[in-house]
């Protein structure tokens, strides 16, 4: 597995919309340690399956965003720390070869394959996801 030499932590879908839209569902500790790691370390990645996550939810009425979605992600995109991390070929099979069991979420076996790939924690408040980490088998930390 090869470490993104920029991405030290990625990003669940749900965290980067929070931090983005400043929501207070983001802890103060979740806060922190995004800004700790982007200070000090280099940056935060978020996979390319969130950007088309997002524009599910805005397209069903599931999220609100400060403006149109693609605005939105464009912008949020260009924050400082943030690096995209494209959908590779290893990240692909990854994502269908997942040691043990996972549930079958194509975006949430995307997001996982991609931190274990990028060997960057995953910051995450899904439930499925943090119990897959307690079984070793993703970084995974509690936001």
């Amino acid at each position: 597995m090869q470490k993104h030499p920029n991405v030290h932590l990625l990003l669940d879908t749900h965290i980067f919309i929070w931090l983005m839209n400043g929501d207070k569902s983001l802890s103060s500790d979740s806060q922190n340690q995004i800004e700790k790691v982007v200070a000090e370390e280099g940056g935060i990645g978020i996979s390319a399956i969130s950007l088309w996550e997002i524009g599910t939810l805005y397209s069903r009425n599931k999220i609100l965003l400060n403006q149109p979605c693609l605005s939105w992600l464009t912008h949020s995109l260009q924050a400082p720390g943030i690096h995209l991390i494209e959908l590779t070929p290893e990240i692909a099979v990854e994502s269908c070869s997942l040691p043990n069991e996972f549930h079958g979420d194509p975006a949430d076996r995307i997001i996982v394959a991609t931190s274990r790939i990028l060997d960057a924690p995953l910051l995450t408040r899904d439930q499925k996801i943090l119990t897959y980490g307690k079984g070793g088998f993703v970084k995974s930390i509690r936001a």
